[in-house]
């Protein structure tokens, strides 16, 4: 628990002390992490033996489902446990379902174990199994093995493909289009690449929506300082849980294509849509159903993990990338470029085969299989609406519907004296809001500070991924302590 708030200072899900890329330069940026509010010192307060006013420290920060209680998926567990120690084969404490699917997978590595290195672009047979499971999500719409790129997490494609798109000096150096807010790896990625960020904003006022004119304001605004070449959309969401509609994903792909932008699809929570009404549509599927005019010419980068969804693996890192259109020499340099790192981990390799080819019906584990699943799945739609009901019955509190991911992002009001001792203490206000809730309830969220806001707005992101009755308590006290916080700085 001592190390919870050094977790919210420098974890990937939350703050990332980075300096924003605001300027063009040909050089890294150099980042040093300064500590002039004192943040690193209020560490020491969560050392063992300080007395606090709370039992436990709540780390709604970070989207780590089994770190917050979700329990694994047993069929993920009991074949990796195979393909880890292949002597449970001979066990009759494994259903033979899984060890089938270990003897398939040991089959595709080096010398038949998991230790052993794979191929830089991942194991053949997986990318195939991922190639087909995208064939089926999307009505029949056919994907090329040979355009999947098996990666450390979707992190790792996201700034792989980054590296291979920033170049130029000056007015040439090429620029990001990232939605605000945003999940920080994108400014960090830009940042540590030299690259620009070009921020557009989702409209908070119409449920977080993406529109076209908002683009076309960014984009043309750039133009003056940097070379835009990628857009970047998060669908479903982060940290704003929205799930963008068709119609939505039609216009930006026009709108990349008129633009000559690549298509960057952030899609990890692809499996996470609750609101009724909400629907995934991935970009891959609606290009295609476009025609050729879009499909044929718009460069387009999708990207899915096993972190999130109902699997909620973080640990053991692996995700995918497909790429539509990329130009043959381009993709040359781009298996260069994940050679350098060898190969994802195999062990994550072996997840990804389980989730796009889970147990079939006749299966021994399919039915056990799909009750978890959809355990956690309509958990986490209950907790979604739990989550937006409690914040929009705080007196200023406005939550948007928690259409999708795993997070909510209240907008909150702060009175001008709370504005003050935040200016005072040499802090954003959100951050002071969210360090005081730290300090006297034992809660850990991330201020809207950390993913990018409007001027004059302030946010907080919270998972929704406690158990039920601790999240209910969670939200009580949220609500007891925003009572007491007006009063202190009315």
């Amino acid at each position: 628990l001592h190390a919870v708030l050094w977790g919210a200072l420098h974890c990937r899900d939350s703050i990332l002390l980075m300096r924003p890329s605001t300027e063009v330069s040909p050089v890294p940026v150099q980042v040093v992490v300064k500590d002039p509010k004192g943040l690193l010192e209020k560490r020491r307060e969560f050392l063992p033996g300080v007395v606090k006013p709370f039992k436990e420290v709540i780390r709604a920060n970070i989207g780590d489902a089994h770190a917050m209680g979700q329990k694994p998926i047993t069929f993920i567990r009991q074949v990796v446990a195979i393909c880890a120690y292949p002597e449970l084969l001979n066990s009759d404490m494994m259903p033979e379902d899984a060890k089938q699917r270990a003897r398939y997978l040991l089959q595709g590595c080096n010398g038949g174990s998991l230790g052993a290195y794979s191929m830089s672009q991942g194991i053949d047979r997986i990318r195939k199994k991922v190639a087909k499971y995208i064939e089926t999500r999307d009505g029949g719409i056919p994907s090329d093995p040979e355009t999947i790129f098996l990666t450390t997490g979707a992190s790792d494609g996201i700034v792989t493909i980054m590296k291979l798109l920033v170049s130029g000096h000056g007015r040439c150096r090429t620029g990001v289009m990232i939605p605000i807010p945003q999940y920080p790896l994108y400014s960090a990625a830009i940042s540590e690449l030299a690259a620009v960020q070009v921020n557009y904003y989702l409209d908070e006022d119409n449920a977080w929506a993406l529109n076209v004119p908002e683009l076309r304001r960014s984009l043309n605004e750039a133009r003056k300082r940097c070379y835009p070449r990628v857009l970047c959309v998060i669908n479903p969401g982060n940290p704003t849980g929205q799930v963008q509609c068709r119609k939505c994903v039609e216009d930006v792909i026009r709108f990349a294509a008129e633009e000559n932008l690549l298509l960057m699809a952030d899609e990890v929570y692809q499996d996470n849509v609750y609101a009724e009404g909400c629907q995934f549509h991935s970009f891959k599927k609606v290009l295609f159903e476009m025609g050729p005019e879009y499909s044929d010419t718009v460069e387009l980068a999708s990207f899915h993990s096993i972190s999130k969804g109902y699997m909620g693996e973080c640990g053991f890192r692996a995700g995918y990338m497909e790429l539509v259109n990329m130009d043959p020499e381009v993709k040359a340099q781009l298996v260069k470029l994940v050679s350098v790192r060898l190969c994802p981990p195999v062990t994550g390799q072996a997840v990804i085969d389980l989730i796009t080819d889970p147990p079939q019906p006749g299966d021994p584990s399919h039915e056990n299989f799909i009750q978890e699943k959809q355990q956690v799945l309509s958990a986490l739609a209950e907790k979604a609406h739990l989550s937006e009901q409690m914040f929009n019955s705080i007196p200023g509190f406005q939550c948007n519907p928690v259409q999708g991911a795993m997070y909510t992002f209240p907008r909150i009001q702060l009175p001008p004296r709370a504005v003050q001792a935040a200016q005072a203490a040499g802090q954003a206000p959100d951050m002071f809001y969210c360090m005081k809730l730290l300090e006297e309830m034992g809660i850990c969220v991330v201020p809207g500070s950390g993913f990018g806001q409007r001027e004059g707005t302030y946010h907080f992101r919270m998972t929704i991924l406690p158990p039920l009755e601790k999240l209910k308590t969670v939200l009580e006290n949220i609500k007891g302590f925003h009572q007491r916080f007006i009063e202190e700085f009315s």
